[in-house]
């Protein structure tokens, strides 16, 4: 499918993807599952896809790609901004992810199809969008969110309910969970869970987070495609994962 360039040729994308999500748990639990994340300069970015052992986190492979985007930014588009590049760095990558985590919304957005629903409707990979931020929807009407971890309440736009706000820290503010593609929220839910043992974001998307940033101080040299770095780098040394821990406090 051709790029759109315009927001109304956007929003019809939107419009004829959407009824392609699939709402239920398809295949088997996970082995690799994959961070997504992208970091801006102006118009410049740097996308990345970093791959963990679902069992383990450990990482396992990852792909940085940078380039430039085309599509302006548009509250509830954003996903043409991204999307190109992401798909960019998922071909390259040597190791297959069978789940997406991407930093972003799925289900909860205005016209029900976010970032997770847009890469996993493509790709045909399971997917679900773990945002630090709602987009759409509430989940204070019936009462208030506990403070343990683990604790959950849905998240409701105009009386649907289009995903979940998820305490993964005791007393830390939640995240928010919404299925993408091929997985149902409770599962969701369930996997956003098993990655964050210590910290409130996705081991994923921390990971991602990182590659994506240090790709934006990489040179720029060749711009006209998307360029890719890969490999693998080990897991951040105990003084840098304590310094995101504070930022998780904040």
């Amino acid at each position: 499918m051709e790029q759109p360039t315009t927001v109304a040729q956007a929003i019809a994308v939107q419009e004829e993807l959407r009824g392609l999500v699939e709402c239920v748990d398809v295949g088997t639990p996970p082995q690799y599952v994959a961070g997504l994340d992208v970091a801006y300069d102006g118009d410049r970015l740097a996308a990345a896809v970093v791959v963990l052992d679902g069992a383990t986190l450990a990482e396992v492979d990852r792909v940085v790609v940078r380039g430039e985007t085309t599509f302006p930014y548009v509250p509830g588009l954003f996903a043409f901004r991204e999307v190109p590049a992401l798909l960019a760095a998922l071909e390259q990558l040597g190791t297959t992810p069978e789940l997406l985590v991407c930093d972003g919304q799925g289900l909860a957005h205005p016209r029900r199809f976010g970032l997770a629903c847009h890469l996993g409707v493509l790709t045909g990979i399971p997917a679900i969008g773990a945002a630090k931020t709602t987009f759409v929807g509430s989940h204070g009407s019936h009462g208030e969110l506990a403070r343990e971890r683990g604790a959950t309440a849905e998240l409701v736009d105009d009386g649907e309910v289009v995903g979940a706000a998820v305490r993964t820290q005791d007393g830390i503010k939640p995240i928010y969970v919404s299925v993408g593609h091929r997985v149902t929220l409770a599962t969701a839910v369930a996997h956003v869970l098993r990655l964050t043992p210590r910290y409130r974001l996705p081991e994923t998307t921390r990971r991602a987070d990182r590659a994506c940033r240090d790709g934006l101080s990489d040179g720029w040299a060749g711009w006209g495609g998307f360029l890719a770095d890969s490999g693998v780098e080990p897991s951040p040394t105990s003084s840098a994962a304590g310094e995101e821990a504070a930022e998780d406090e904040g």
